[in-house]
């Protein structure tokens, strides 16, 4: 199954952009990590766990929410970018008359991680129901529209590492679709000691920094953080005298169902996936100025997506790789790269790809290495995810 043909093709426009994550607490400090090419993961984790491997933790303030809303890392991590992406877009609060519609995708946040919850679950088989109370309020779209004040469309996705990815194809299209103004679109998550032996006991973590596209790569550290497109519509935005650069041009998304966890051989879904969006943004492969490819450094992923690239793409397209300086953030991972493949064709360079240092023989195409500039005016940003499911995202540097 693939989707991403919209019902026409008005333009979304990228009003404002968020990020924080352990390569950065804003778009700005990150861009000063992506110019050292230094990755900076943390070689002790934020809670008890026996689990010895690095990960890249956010060290920013965030904000302190109402005493009525769940106080989740998660929900502290999105408000902290969706207010940096209204400053960006001039925005300091949304009217009673703007129609403005909420989409984030997570897997942490909206998964039940109460460890003494469990335990005492198997001890007593009637333990205390709070934690699944705050479970119940740990909807990330409800909660940002309710501490904002809209009353659009919102939805929580959580399609596993695609789902920060799908929100903002999903967001894109209500904008299409005349449902809403703006939309606040992306992804977060935060480091769990329940992610983590999940991801340990698939053995596909990393004991060193991780090493995405490399010909020694051997697993994934794990990260968090937050990416947010605020999207708005041409209409809304010639009302409001913007002139925005960049828009979503194209979405596609596509399930293969191979296997539970591990990314279809040929990459047979991400490459619907990529096609359908290079239809939708009405793109060939040659005007793609650069790839932010999925990449966590794990055999399988890495392996059957370099596949997918090489058979779309000529070899002179670059890459980027940039888990190597935020770790895979699950369910954020797809809005923080969304947010780096603006920044990539804003600012007319990308990052070398920390931890890449050897090209893989089973990988046709290298990421680059040293910082890179790039002209053009299409960028690709691709998602991989357990179940089959697979996303990919066109931005285009419009007027």
């Amino acid at each position: 199954m693939k989707v991403g043909h919209p019902m026409d093709r008005s333009s979304v426009w990228i009003a404002g952009i968020g990020a924080v994550s352990g390569a950065g607490s804003d778009v700005a400090s990150t861009l000063e990590t992506f110019r050292g090419g230094h990755a900076n993961p943390a070689a002790t984790l934020p809670f008890k766990s026996s689990i010895n491997c690095p990960t890249f933790q956010v060290d920013a303030e965030l904000p302190i929410l109402p005493a009525a809303l769940n106080q989740s890392r998660s929900l502290r991590l999105t408000m902290k970018v969706v207010r940096q992406a209204m400053v960006e877009a001039d925005i300091s609060a949304f009217g009673r008359n703007i129609r403005v519609g909420v989409c984030i995708g997570t897997t942490v946040a909206s998964q039940l991680n109460s460890i003494p919850f469990y335990d005492a679950y198997r001890r007593e088989g009637n333990p205390p129901l709070e934690p699944v109370r705050e479970y119940l309020h740990a909807n990330l779209a409800q909660a940002i529209a309710e501490l904002l004040g809209v009353t659009g469309p919102r939805m929580t996705i959580v399609n596993a590492c695609s789902s920060g990815t799908d929100a903002i194809g999903v967001a894109a299209n209500w904008i299409r679709a005349g449902l809403c103004d703006l939309a606040i679109a992306g992804g977060a998550d935060e480091l769990n000691r329940v992610a983590m032996a999940g991801f340990w006991s698939l053995g596909v973590m990393s004991s060193r920094p991780c090493a995405p596209f490399d010909r020694d790569r051997d697993g994934l550290n794990l990260g968090e953080g937050a990416g947010i497109l605020l999207l708005e519509s041409d209409d809304h935005a010639q009302k409001r005298s913007r002139h925005h650069e960049m828009e979503i041009a194209g979405f596609g998304a596509a399930c293969d169902g191979h296997h539970l966890t591990a990314p279809h051989p040929e990459g047979r879904g991400l490459d619907a996936a990529i096609r359908t969006a290079l239809s939708q943004a009405g793109v060939t492969p040659g005007k793609i100025a650069f790839v932010n490819v999925h990449g966590t450094a794990t055999l399988e992923n890495d392996r059957a997506e370099g596949k997918v690239l090489g058979r779309i793409f000529d070899s002179r397209v670059p890459l980027v790789a940039t888990k190597g300086y935020t770790g895979h953030t699950l369910g954020a991972a797809g809005g923080l790269e969304a947010v780096f493949t603006v920044m990539g064709l804003r600012d007319g360079w990308i990052p070398g790809s920390a931890g890449f240092q050897n090209q893989a023989e089973d990988i046709p195409l290298a990421p680059v290495q040293n910082q890179t500039k790039i002209s053009g005016d299409f960028a690709l940003s691709t998602s991989l995810a357990f179940g089959g499911n697979n996303a990919a995202l066109v931005i285009r540097r419009g007027r």
